[in-house]
């Protein structure tokens, strides 16, 4: 089973992960499926495009966007799955919105660490729009390690390892102070 452009994948453990253990007890942090932060963002690659060869491979774990898992309710309150919904817990998922794969970014995704604010005047845990390259292309502007500052409003956040992360597209980067940092 192969799709022509694009992959097909199933969620790594769950669609939604709305659920932390802290000790031995379990806790859900969410119950509705309205909200797009407690939907799950990995995946596992089931079957990889036939149109064009890719370093993605079949078994991969990838990151991907979130709304390839989650469901929505309808206009008549009926619970749906998304349009990228294929059949028995599998999704189509295109190679846009596959954004990184064995440790890896795919196509022109980066991720970024942010930075913690350094201004006592400011009551913000983390410096808007700013921070240090964490995986990237190979790109002759921007390399891991770079500190660097972004447009508003064209990252989205991801846990990966317990550490977030902030996803975008490369050219949403403005200003590279390169390793330069406070």
């Amino acid at each position: 089973m192969n799709s022509l452009y694009d992959f097909i994948i199933k969620p790594l453990n769950q669609r939604y992960d709305n659920e932390t253990k802290i000790g031995d007890k379990s806790f859900i942090l969410n119950t509705t499926i309205e909200n797009h932060k407690f939907v799950s963002k990995k995946a596992v690659v089931v079957s990889t495009p036939t149109a064009y060869s890719s370093p993605v491979k079949v078994g991969d774990e990838v990151y991907v966007h979130h709304n390839i898992f989650r469901r929505w309710y309808d206009q008549k309150g009926r619970e749906r799955n998304s349009a990228r919904y294929f059949k028995d817990n599998l999704y189509f998922c295109g190679p846009d919105q596959l954004y990184m794969y064995d440790n890896k970014s795919h196509l022109d995704y980066c991720f970024v660490r942010p930075v913690d604010n350094s201004s006592y005047l400011h009551n913000r845990k983390e410096q808007p729009n700013e921070g240090i390259v964490h995986t990237c292309p190979k790109n002759q502007y921007v390399k891991v390690g770079d500190h660097i500052i972004f447009k508003p409003d064209c990252e989205f956040e991801f846990l990966i390892n317990k550490e977030k992360l902030y996803c975008m597209k490369l050219n949403k980067i403005v200003l590279n102070y390169e390793n330069q940092r406070n």
